[in-house]
């Protein structure tokens, strides 16, 4: 029997759910509202950026692609590279579900935003690489939630707050490439959830790492590059069981490294993080899962301790640039994983392990500059991945190994300066991607081959004893750009063939035995810069065709037996060192080069004469044994009178002197007002007591600059003296815009303006005095023959001249980034960047510097163009505005100088140095073949130099909007060699964000081949 039906619900039930039912959809659709509104103010505040068009308000936020929603409320905004500008607005909150706000890569400001106090749901804060200033709060833990906090590459300042350490649920920290200069706090250590950690490139005061951090018992990555770190690495770190990537690299570490330090040391560190397990423990649970080491450049001594070589995951591992000594651990060479091993420039003694490649997969092997002895491994490329081996200056012996014919990868072999016997194998010079073979100061023989690699750009295999001629067959050798075979056997002739390598720019061949003429006809050789061909046997005349070399700087063709008369068109060359000296050469000295700075050129020519009577060079105006003399009488009455007209001229002088001091009136104690912008730790009667002519450095068209001693600590000052009478109004502008913007900012990569003395005639403008004075002088003051000893005797490696292009970047970022308003310099040139005594970069000489305030309409900038030939940015062509981008392009010409060694005005055809790069570039020409060739050991940086290269060419691009800022510029010099630098979760896991404003920006820095 079925039951009866129930009773229908009464009316007003039935009214009851439909309100209900009303009441929630109304609520639902007006909330969706709100949302969809507050994410389109976001959109105004942050400039209406082209990225953001498809936000509109006729579509669902939910459907947008940087916009996350969960049940139709915003969860998630993913707004990372989209252009965004100015502050965070607190109305972002009224989007009550947010958790992931991702707003990295932009170009938004302010202090750090606490309107995210009212974003109770936020787990995931990334803000990093903006333009965030100031301090971070010291009630920073009020984002309890946080799981993530990535605040990097932001200009943050003062200590990280100790309450940081109170953001327990924390499993990611980014405080890297800030301007933090204070503590590292302890705190940190509380953080017990914390798997990743980056303070890598702050500006730490020399700090210790704090023994807390030993307590991060689920730590996977340290990054703790470039922060002044000092004293020893915590033996605390040994309880870092799950610890994948160390990098410590860039400090000041010392002391020797704890056997044990990286293992664990007994089963109690164990249990006290692993307290549930039970059980039987395996034996491969007691080494840890270590995967990156890098511990380089830093002062740590000792020997290696042979647990690395538990080390079973070890992939990566650094210790290059130290103090470590003794033998290296054969225990290392077992580990299956390493790829990367670099522990040059140390102090490691003994043998190197033979089993290296044997059972992993080696990339990169990097053992130079120790004293290893004994055979180089035979099997470092069984694994078939090695890309370069380099192991010069050791006291290796024996042959080569012939498995070193199988590395179809290998790129570069640096073994010079060991003592390798026997002959190249023959598959070594024919390797397909080898481009760099350094083989210099060994004893290696035997013959040139007919037949090299298609890549190989520099062969150095001086100081050996190789013999035999120079094959006809090496015209094929198209790619070679340097040639070093100074000091071996090779004797016949030169052949013809041989100067048809037309990307050639670097010679020698001195210290041989070759004979016969050099060839009368040059083909290619068009980029030679550098001929050695001295102490040979070469004969017959110097031929005409080598004055055809318009690129060539450096000639030495001395001790052969050259014969004949220099040709006249040697008058055309641009040369900046020439040897003739200790040959047969007859006949006048070509009127370029017959003057004192190429006294020495021409020694031990019996028939060569000086037409301006060069010491030891006879002249060819001496009177024959049969030709008049004049006679001791009359030469006495020649001195004689000469001397009375010389008495004559100085007497006249003093009267008129003398008439000229009694028509002026007496002089009055001049009164000087001081004006000072820094602390002072010395007085004015330094100064002006020493304003001396002995104490002049520069003379400028309206003053001049001087050297004073102002005693201890400080040294000296430099001081630039400007005469009031001689200021025109373009010039007292000028003045009076150094002394404005100088003496209102800071930054230690711009030059300090200590004070200023102004009395009624001049201005003393005090600075802190520049050791090393201008780039330029180190850069281009040899070509400019500049007075002996005004530059000094060495020339600029690449890590100094890629600090001191991070340094002068830092100035500029600081004045168009950081400054309010922003400051343009207008004239940014390599004799405007001034180095301290450690090559430390500041930017100087704000005479046409200027603020960029808000114009009004039809107002310009500037009136007329300024700045200095070769800096200039194109569109000062056509344009009166003026903003950051023209001090780039200028940055970028010196990015160029530091790279190529050329002046800005120096290129070819008539082009620039910018154009010229450029041409370079787009017509496929090697990065060698750009290169300055007084940068020593270039393989070892190419990389690096390639970015900054490539950064040079963008920063020159003559449309301003396809230029990068700044802070781009400063954020890719900081991280030319990304993936060397940085950890391996960077590189692989989801923190994508250190290789990204490389690797993302593929309009800034593109493949180079």
């Amino acid at each position: 029997m079925t039951s009866p039906p129930p009773p229908p619900p009464p009316p007003h039930l039935h009214l009851i759910s439909i309100i209900l039912l009303l009441t929630i959809t109304v609520t639902s659709q007006t909330f969706s509202t709100s949302e969809q509104t507050t994410l389109l103010n976001l959109k105004r505040t942050w400039g209406n950026p082209p990225s953001l068009t498809n936000w509109n308000s006729t579509t669902s936020p939910c459907t947008w692609p940087e916009v996350h929603c969960r049940h139709n409320w915003v969860v998630g905004l993913q707004l990372n590279s989209k252009n965004l500008t100015g502050l965070i607005p607190g109305f972002i909150c009224d989007l009550r579900n947010l958790e992931n706000v991702i707003l990295r890569d932009n170009f938004l400001t302010g202090e750090f935003p606490r309107v995210f106090y009212n974003c109770s749901k936020v787990v995931e804060l990334d803000i990093s690489q903006n333009l965030f200033v100031g301090r971070l709060p010291d009630d920073i833990d009020r984002l309890s939630r946080l799981e993530t906090l990535e605040l990097g590459a932001n200009n943050f300042t003062g200590d990280i707050p100790p309450a940081i350490g109170k953001l327990s649920e924390l499993r990611l920290l980014h405080l890297y490439q800030n301007l933090f200069n204070g503590s590292i706090p302890p705190e940190i250590g509380n953080l017990s959830k914390l798997e990743v950690l980056g303070l890598a490139y702050n500006d730490f005061p020399d700090p210790e790492i704090p023994l807390e951090f030993g307590r991060l018992k689920n730590l996977k990555t340290l990054w703790m590059a470039a922060t002044n770190l000092v004293g020893k690495i915590p033996k605390s770190f040994s309880k870092l069981i799950n610890l994948e990537s160390l990098d410590l690299s860039l400090n000041k570490l010392e002391g020797e490294i704890v056997p044990g330090l990286f293992l664990l040391r007994n089963l109690s560190d164990l249990f006290l993080y692993k307290n549930n397990l039970s059980g039987h423990i395996p034996l491969s649970i007691q080494c840890l899962n270590l995967r990156r080491i890098d511990i380089s450049m830093n002062r740590l001594n000792g020997s290696i301790p042979d647990g690395f070589g538990k080390l079973r995951k070890l992939e990566v591992l650094n210790l290059y640039s130290n103090q470590f000594s003794g033998h290296m651990p054969t225990s290392i060479a077992h580990i299956s994983t390493l790829t990367i091993f670099r522990v040059f420039r140390n102090n490691f003694t003994g043998e190197l392990p033979p089993e290296f490649g044997v059972h992993s997969k080696l990339e990169a092997f990097e053992v130079s500059e120790n004293m290893f002895s004994g055979k180089l491994p035979e099997n470092l490329c069984k694994g078939g991945c090695l890309r370069g081996v380099v192991a010069f200056s050791n006291n290796l012996t024996g042959e080569l190994p012939r498995s070193l014919e199988r590395c179809d990868r290998i790129v570069t072999i640096q073994l010079y300066d060991n003592e390798f016997t026997g002959e190249i194998p023959l598959g070594i010079w024919t390797l397909s991607n080898i481009s760099s073979l350094r083989l210099s100061g060994n004893s290696f023989s035997g013959e040139l081959p007919r037949k090299v690699g298609g890549n190989l750009s520099r062969l150095e295999i001086s100081n050996n004893k190789f013999s035999g001629r120079i094959p006809p067959e090496i015209s094929s050798w198209v790619k070679l750009n340097v040639f070093k075979a100074s000091n071996n056997k090779f004797s016949g002739e030169i052949p013809p063939e041989f100067t048809a390598l037309s990307e050639l720019t670097v010679l020698y061949l001195d210290g041989n035995s070759l004979s016969g003429e050099l060839p009368s006809q040059i083909k290619s050789w068009n980029s030679l810069t550098i001929l050695n061909l001295a102490r040979n046997k070469l004969s017959g005349q110097i031929p005409a065709s080598l004055t055809s070399l318009q690129d060539l700087l450096d000639l030495d063709l001395s001790e052969n037996q050259f014969s004949g008369q220099i040709p006249p068109q040697f008058n055309n060359m641009r040369l900046t060192a020439l040897n003739l000296s200790s040959n047969k050469l007859t006949g006048i000295i070509p009127p370029s080069y017959d003057n004192m700075a190429y006294e020495n050129s021409f020694l031990n020519n019996l028939n060569l004469c000086s037409a301006s009577q060069i010491s030891n060079i006879g002249n060819c105006f001496v009177k024959t044994a049969h030709s008049n003399k004049f006679s001791p009488k009359i030469i006495s009455m020649i001195i004689i009178a000469s001397a009375l007209v010389l008495l004559a001229a100085v007497m006249s002088t003093l009267f008129v002197f003398r008439d000229r001091v009694k028509k002026q009136p007496k002089r009055t104690r001049t009164i000087w007002k001081l004006t000072s912008f820094q602390k002072m730790d010395f007085t004015e009667a330094n100064i002006l007591s020493c304003m001396t002519e002995a104490n002049v450095i520069g003379i400028g068209g309206a003053g001049k600059v001087y050297r004073i001693g102002v005693g201890q600590p400080r040294g000296y000052v430099a001081v630039k003296r400007i005469w009031n009478k001689l200021l025109d109004q373009s010039q007292e502008n000028e003045f009076t815009s150094e002394v404005l913007i100088l003496g209102s900012i800071r930054h230690s990569n711009i030059v300090k303006l200590l004070c200023c003395l102004s009395s009624q005639n001049s201005e003393l403008l005090v600075y802190e005095y520049m050791v090393h004075q201008s780039l330029d002088r180190w850069l281009h003051g040899k070509k400019r023959k500049l007075e002996p000893g005004s530059v000094p005797g060495f020339v600029l490696d690449w890590p100094r001249r890629l600090q001191i292009a991070i340094g002068a970047a830092q100035g500029l970022c600081y004045m168009h980034h950081d400054c309010s308003p922003p400051i343009v310099h207008r004239d940014v040139k390599s004799s405007n960047i001034l180095l301290d005594s450690e090559f430390k970069a500041k930017i100087a000489d704000f005479g046409l510097a200027k603020f960029l305030e808000k114009q009004k309409p039809g107002e310009d900038d500037m009136s007329s163009i300024v700045g200095s030939l070769g800096y200039f940015a194109p569109e000062y062509a056509y344009t009166s505005r003026i903003n950051e981008r023209i001090d780039v392009y200028s940055f970028g010409v010196v990015l160029l100088e530091l790279v190529t060694g050329k002046e800005a005005n120096e290129g070819d055809e008539d082009l620039n140095l910018a154009e010229w790069a450029w041409k370079h570039y787009e017509e496929g020409g090697s990065m060698m073949g750009a290169l300055d060739l007084e940068i020593k050991d270039p393989d070892t940086y190419m990389e690096e130099i390639s970015t900054v290269f490539k950064l040079g060419l963008i920063c020159t691009s003559t449309l301003p909007s396809s230029r990068p800022s700044m802070k781009d510029v400063l954020e890719i010099l900081k991280r030319c060699n990304p993936l060397d630098l940085l950890p391996e979760e960077v590189k692989h896991g989801r923190e994508e964000f250190a290789v990204a404003p490389l690797l993302r920006r593929e309009s800034y820095v593109t493949s180079y081949h």
